[in-house]
């Protein structure tokens, strides 16, 4: 048993504990849990921290449960938000609670015989039978109105800054999550909620259930809500989410995200989403502080993390494609990327649609360069740059004699053109 409070205060991940969490956790094996909204059939990296949460919970000798919100996904919760939600049926929350254990699985031992191993449950299960007159009779009658209404999350929805009011459903949103931590508490012997610092509020509505139906004692423990230092949102990207699905967001871009942190945020980050010790992520920030130019600790955490969601291989293929715009690269590294990534790599490059006939007999250098794609201005100005070795075709200098033949295609179907270092231009045979 190692001290899992600790292990998250040097990590920055620790915002607030009720007094004397960290010591029950120290007298023997815990359970604690985190609750997943299950409104995609993904998580994305806002999801990350409960997830690196339950899993230093686990290696720390303790049992995590993650809860697939399947009831409270129905509702919707109010907690910084600023309009009620959509709201899913159950065909659809069954398929992304499986897809959602599928990636819970990469972080949380599920498997073997361990007593600790990790467990999956959607409150769903618990609170598709109970009937609202059971339900307000058995747990509403327990907290006050006046308690409920004094949750920052309550004020927040129903001060005279908020555009909308609130529904009754979404009122009703902390009860329903506290009777899970009561139901966890009771089936499961779990004493421990950890989630988000906005989810304080609910959390000890459970706390509180706990208390007065079941006599016992329940704990709360929240981190902090991860922000960017140059106070745009985390996790999100000009197209939205980053998320942990390769088909929603590539290997590619995940890693590049990472990459691209700031020095302020690569510092915070490789804390609390890698699993690297303290003295070793300490010597990194030092290496890093003192060149920091070469990215030391961006490049480790975008490693670190990319193996962690996808595999070797997808890292190894994200610093090949990185390598092809920044870096040294070759035609065989071009030609193993798959089109997806291809396209990310060259987004808003100039392209030309060519048809394949053009390759029967070889695409000539000027017809390529000017003739029949104007990437160039003038045949002239191709006869010029390609005289001054000046023009690749898939990373490899060529002549003006060079013909381009369906051998020359990137999975089947592009052709990259080079002037210079920095001038691209895609070609695209149909």
């Amino acid at each position: 048993m190692t001290n899992f409070v600790k292990e998250l205060q040097w990590r920055g991940m620790l915002h607030d504990a009720m007094p004397g969490t960290e010591e029950h956790l120290l007298e023997s094996m815990q359970s604690a849990y985190v609750g997943i909204d299950p409104t995609a059939d993904s998580l994305h990296i806002g999801h990350l921290v409960g997830v690196m949460m339950l899993r230093h919970f686990q290696l720390a000798g303790h049992k995590p449960y993650a809860l697939i919100g399947g009831a409270t996904g129905m509702i919707g919760d109010p907690s910084g938000k600023s309009a009620e939600r959509n709201l899913l049926d159950e065909k659809t929350l069954r398929h992304n609670q499986n897809a959602l254990k599928e990636q819970l699985s990469r972080f949380l031992d599920f498997s073997g015989d361990e007593e600790n191993a990790a467990v999956l449950v959607n409150n769903y299960d618990w609170m598709k039978d109970f009937s609202f007159l059971e339900f307000i009779r058995d747990v509403g009658k327990h907290i006050t109105v006046n308690y409920m209404m004094s949750k920052d999350s309550v004020k927040k929805r129903l001060s005279s800054e908020a555009k909308e009011g609130m529904s009754f459903t979404e009122f009703t949103y902390q009860l329903v999550q506290g009777y899970d931590f009561l139901h966890l508490y009771r089936d499961h012997n779990c004493s421990l909620q950890m989630g988000g610092s906005d989810q304080w509020g609910n959390i000890t509505t459970g706390t509180e259930l706990i208390r007065r139906i079941a006599g016992g004692k329940g704990y709360a423990l929240t981190c902090p809500l991860i922000t960017k230092a140059d106070g745009t949102k985390f996790g999100k990207t000009e197209g939205g989410n980053v998320w942990l699905d390769a088909e929603r967001t590539s290997p590619y871009k995940f890693y590049q995200y990472w990459l691209n942190t700031s020095d302020d945020d690569a510092n915070k980050y490789i804390k609390i989403f890698t699993f690297l010790g303290q003295q070793e992520i300490e010597d990194l920030i030092k290496e890093h502080a003192e060149a920091p130019h070469l990215r030391l600790l961006q490049k480790r955490l975008a490693d670190e993390i990319t193996v962690m969601v996808h595999s070797k291989d997808d890292l190894d293929n994200a610093e090949r494609a990185s390598q092809i715009l920044f870096g040294k690269s070759t035609a065989s590294d071009l030609k193993v990327l798959n089109e997806k990534t291809f396209l990310e790599i060259f987004d808003g490059v100039p392209q030309a649609e060519l048809s394949k006939s053009e390759l029967t007999d070889g695409l000539d250098m000027i017809g390529a360069l000017a003739a029949k794609t104007n990437f160039l201005g003038s045949n002239g100005e191709a006869r010029r740059e390609l005289k001054q070795n000046s023009i690749s075709v898939n990373k490899e200098k060529v002549k003006e004699e060079f013909l381009i033949t369906a051998d020359d295609l990137i999975n089947d179907k592009f052709v990259l053109l080079q002037r210079g270092k920095k001038n691209y231009f895609v070609l695209v045979f149909n």
